[in-house]
């Protein structure tokens, strides 16, 4: 990998331009090429990425990332349906799962708010999307990638609203980021024309370890 650009963006061994957390891990650099700032459209889609925010905060994305096919067998797929129905039995069972975060106040909340976007008159992807900005500044260097937003403020406050946990500002932005709501593939990136190109509701996954500006691994 080359040392990082005025802008941040490195090159990797296979000559791609990226963001510099794309070029730091192997797996951070398929999720970068092939998921991050991707549109992502479908309650249980948006459902996982709003789970696996909450389980990352206080920890490296690597680490969700890397369970991630854990969380999937252990949450049912992320069916809101299905995780809205588990009970005190299934928290026992989770908490016990090696291949998943063992925190109860995560395991609760991720429960709670299946139960909280099974209630949304007209479901969560909508909600969400419905936070989309208008327009959204290309940003050439870390420097113009923001921590939060004035509609990640706002998604946040209504998600809370409608009884979700582990919902804050920045985590709403790191949704945003994530699903495609806004592209923050720096200007050089390789991938930065990619994610306009992407079918919707190809990707589903999440949240990140950060890094300067807001910008975070996915």
């Amino acid at each position: 990998m080359s040392e990082p650009g005025e802008d941040g963006v490195t090159v990797g061994e296979d000559g791609l331009a990226r963001c510099p957390w794309g070029n730091s891990a192997p797996d951070y650099a398929v999720y970068h090429d092939t998921e991050w700032g991707h549109p992502v459209h479908g309650d249980d889609a948006l459902f996982e990425r709003v789970c696996l925010e909450a389980f990352q905060s206080g920890l490296s994305w690597l680490t969700i990332l890397r369970r991630r096919e854990g969380f999937r067998s252990a949450f049912a797929s992320f069916s809101t349906a299905r995780v809205a129905r588990f009970g005190d039995q299934d928290v026992e069972r989770l908490l016990a799962d090696r291949g998943i975060i063992r925190n109860r106040a995560k395991i609760e909340a991720a429960i709670s708010n299946a139960r909280a976007a099974e209630r949304l008159p007209n479901g969560l992807s909508a909600l969400i999307w419905s936070f989309a900005p208008d327009g959204h500044r290309t940003p050439r260097t870390l420097a113009d990638v923001p921590a939060t937003t004035a509609e990640s403020t706002a998604l946040a406050k209504e998600l809370r609203r409608n009884g979700f946990r582990f919902v804050g500002p920045t985590t709403a932005y790191a949704l945003m980021q994530a699903c495609g709501l806004v592209n923050d593939h720096l200007l050089r990136c390789h991938a930065r024309t990619r994610p306009a190109e992407q079918p919707a509701g190809v990707a589903s996954g999440p949240g990140g370890e950060r890094v300067p500006a807001g910008q975070r691994p996915r």
